[in-house]
């Protein structure tokens, strides 16, 4: 059985896929990013990053004690090894998925979250002119669907010529091209993409997990909104919980 620390957001949804593709029964393990519970001596325990997704396999292949993972490409390489499906383990094939793992936790996660993070921040004037880190960002984000659209240029999946994590971990994060000012039409490998991966009902399954977490924001009362506020932007190093002894 895995737990799966999760909260419904592309780098959760990653790993529910690859979950409900394999048939790897899990249980969910909510982590309200909104109130801080990232934050907590027990889960930075799990994940020192105080990000989510993370796992623990309580039934490793070796038998042993549990195993603790967090970073969702790790996880996605250890859940791919476990079930021995969808990483291919010939050296080109591999090869071939782990540059599509990497690209997305360095470049497509990454980049797309910082937009968002602009684009929130213009929102208010006290956070100053924003026109060069949208400018930066927006472009950022036009290019990396382009790099997708340049690795599906004749071909229906990313890499190995078979469906694999490499899909599975760039998918929930492109599916969020309608808040970014992308026109699909621009890439039509993409496009003919996002169906086909869209369409598998596992991954119909998986993307549906978790809406039931999330809040109302109209019960977050403006004493909680300011201590969410001073607690979660602009992080700096979380020192050694006393917890931890």
């Amino acid at each position: 059985m895995i737990d799966l620390y999760y909260w419904p957001t592309p780098n959760g949804k990653k790993v529910t896929i690859l979950l409900e593709e394999a048939g790897i029964p899990y249980t969910i393990k909510p982590v309200n990013i909104m109130r801080g519970d990232q934050l907590t001596p027990e889960f930075l325990k799990i994940s020192p990053n105080g990000r989510m997704p993370a796992i623990v396999d309580h039934e490793p292949a070796d038998g042993g004690a549990p195993i603790t993972i967090f970073e969702s490409g790790a996880i996605m390489e250890y859940l791919g090894e476990k079930c021995g499906k969808f990483f291919p383990q010939a050296p080109r094939q591999k090869a071939e998925v782990v540059q599509w793992l990497y690209w997305q936790m360095a470049n497509q996660g990454p980049k797309m979250g910082e937009q968002g993070h602009f684009r929130r921040a213009s929102q208010n004037p006290k956070n100053g002119d924003q026109s060069y880190a949208l400018l930066r960002f927006d472009n950022e984000v036009h290019r990396i669907y382009g790099v997708l659209n340049l690795g599906l240029h004749k071909k229906q999946y990313l890499a190995a010529g078979q469906y694999t994590i490499a899909d599975m971990i760039c998918y929930p994060w492109a599916t969020t091209w309608q808040n970014r000012d992308i026109n699909l039409d621009e890439f039509p490998n993409v496009k003919r993409w996002l169906d086909a991966i869209g369409a598998r009902p596992a991954v119909k399954k998986a993307m549906a997990a978790g809406p039931e977490y999330r809040e109302d924001p109209a019960t977050v009362t403006p004493e909680e909104q300011a201590r969410r506020a001073k607690l979660l932007t602009h992080q700096r190093a979380q020192p050694v919980p006393t917890q931890w002894g």
